[in-house]
C-alpha cells in the first residue's frame, strides 16, 4: 500500500468510515522510486511528515546541453527527499492508528459488483463492502477488472540507488540534478539522500524510447557521478496522466469512477505528464476520493462521480498544460536547448526558476504557460515601451 492507498484509507477512517485495506506485501518494503516530494506537499500532509524526511533541497542544477548547466538556489525548500520504504510505512501507520484494518500479504484476485455492494476476493478469503478503491499502482487489478476498455499507457523509466562511502558532488550541497541530456525524449535525475543517491532516467514521449541505453549513457557521461559504483537499474512504469496536449475539450469521464469502483494515484494514472511526479497527486487524489465516498455513503443525493469532477477541476487543466509543455520540451532536439541556453540565458533561467516555483506551490502550470506566452510575444513588438 503506497501513498494513494494509505492516504485514502486514513482520510476515510477519519471521516468515520469502516475501511479494510489489502496489501500484497509487508511494510516496510523496498520500492524503486526517486522519493522526491515537491515542497507544496506541506499543504496536504500532516506537519510531522518532516520527521521522516531524508533531506531538504534548496538548490537545483539543470543540465541542458553537453556540459552546460544552470544552477538555481532558493531561500525556501524546493523539494523534500524521502526513502519510499520509510515514507510509505509512516503513512500506513497513520492509517492503522486511525482505525484502518490493514491485511498484509493478501493480494486481491477478483472483484465482483453485486448490485447492492462489492465483493473482493483474495487468496485468503472474500469480503463485502459498498465501494472498492483501486490504489494498486500502474498495473492496477481494480482498473483491469472494473474499467474494461480503459485506454491508458505507461512510459518506461529506469531507477537505481547508490549507497556507498565514496564522496560525491551532491553529498554536502543537497543539490537535485535534472539533465535533459540524459534521455532522447525525457530527462535524467539525481536526488540526494542522507546516505546515498536516487537516480534514474525517464522517456516521456512514446516511440523510439531507449531507457536502458539512456541510463547507461547518463551514468557514463555525468561527471558528478564519476567514481561511483552505481547498481544496475530497475524498471519502473510511470503511469502519466492521459490528457491530450491540444484537446481543450477533453474530460476524464469514466476513467476514475465506474459504478462502485474508484481509482486513485498511479492506478488512476494521476502522474504529472511533464515531470513524472506522482506522490503529490497520489496523496491529494486519495483525499478527494475519501471525501466523495464518505459524502455518498452518508447521503444518497451525492454520487461517487463527484470525485472525478473534483479531480478534473483540480488536476485536469494542469495536466493538459503540462502535456503541452512536455510535447514542446521533449519534442525539440537537444541541440535546440543548448542553443537557447547559450543565446538567451536569462530567459532560459527565468523559465527554470518558474518551474521550481511550481514545485514550491507558488506557480501553477497555467500561470507558467501564460508567462511563457507573454515572454514569446515580446521579440515581435508586443512588449510595452521601456520593457
Amino acid at each position: 500500500m503506497g501513498p494513494a492507498g494509505a492516504s485514502t484509507a486514513y482520510e476515510l477512517s477519519q471521516l468515520g468510515m469502516s475501511v479494510v485495506a489489502f496489501d500484497k506485501q509487508v511494510h516496510p518494503r523496498y520500492k524503486v522510486c526517486g522519493g522526491g516530494l515537491s515542497a507544496r506537499i506541506t499543504r496536504i500532509l500532516p506537519a510531522d511528515f518532516k520527521t521522516i524526511v531524508d533531506g531538504t533541497v534548496y538548490r537545483v542544477q539543470f543540465n541542458y546541453g553537453g556540459t552546460d548547466s544552470f544552477i538555481l538556489e532558493f531561500p525556501r525548500p524546493v523539494a523534500y527527499m524521502v526513502m519510499r520504504q520509510t515514507f510509505d510505512q509512516w503513512l500506513v501507520e497513520k492509517a492503522r492508528q486511525a482505525g484502518v484494518e490493514i491485511r498484509e500479504e493478501e493480494s486481491v484476485v477478483a472483484i465482483q459488483d453485486l448490485g447492492d455492494g462489492i465483493e473482493v476476493a483474495t487468496r485468503k478469503g472474500r469480503y463485502r463492502g459498498r465501494v472498492v478503491i483501486g490504489a494498486d499502482g500502474a498495473m492496477s487489478v481494480v482498473a483491469q477488472q472494473c474499467f474494461p476498455g480503459r485506454e491508458v499507457g505507461n512510459i518506461p523509466a529506469l531507477e537505481s540507488e547508490y549507497h556507498g562511502d565514496t564522496s560525491h558532488a551532491f553529498q554536502d550541497t543537497q543539490t537535485v540534478l535534472i539533465s535533459l541530456q540524459a534521455a532522447k525524449k525525457g530527462y535524467g535525475w539525481v536526488f540526494p539522500k542522507e546516505k546515498g543517491l536516487s537516480l534514474g532516467v525517464g522517456e516521456f514521449v512514446r516511440g523510439g524510447n531507449r531507457p536502458k541505453r539512456s541510463f547507461g549513457d547518463f551514468i557514463s557521461h555525468e561527471s558528478a557521478l564519476a567514481g561511483l559504483s552505481i547498481p544496475s537499474p530497475l524498471a519502473h512504469p510511470l503511469p502519466i496522466a492521459h490528457s491530450p496536449a491540444y484537446r481543450s475539450d477533453y474530460r476524464w469521464a469514466g476513467s476514475l469512477v465506474r459504478d462502485r469502483a474508484i481509482l486513485v494515484g498511479d492506478a488512476g494514472h494521476l502522474v504529472d505528464p511533464l515531470l513524472g511526479e506522482g506522490i503529490y497527486y497520489a496523496v491529494r487524489s486519495g483525499q478527494l476520493a475519501a471525501a466523495s465516498v464518505a459524502s455518498t455513503l452518508r447521503d444518497p443525493r451525492h454520487r461517487l462521480e463527484e470525485y472525478e469532477k473534483n479531480a478534473e477541476a483540480e488536476f485536469g487543466l494542469e495536466f493538459r498544460v503540462a502535456s503541452r509543455l512536455g510535447a514542446i520540451i521533449y519534442g525539440l532536439p537537444r541541440s535546440c536547448h543548448w542553443w537557447a541556453g547559450r543565446a538567451f540565458p536569462d530567459a532560459y533561467q527565468r523559465v527554470l526558476r518558474h518551474y521550481c516555483e511550481l514545485l514550491q506551490g507558488r506557480e501553477t502550470y497555467q500561470t507558467l504557460w501564460a508567462k511563457i506566452l507573454q515572454r514569446l510575444k515580446r521579440p515581435f513588438g508586443c512588449s510595452s515601451p521601456g520593457r
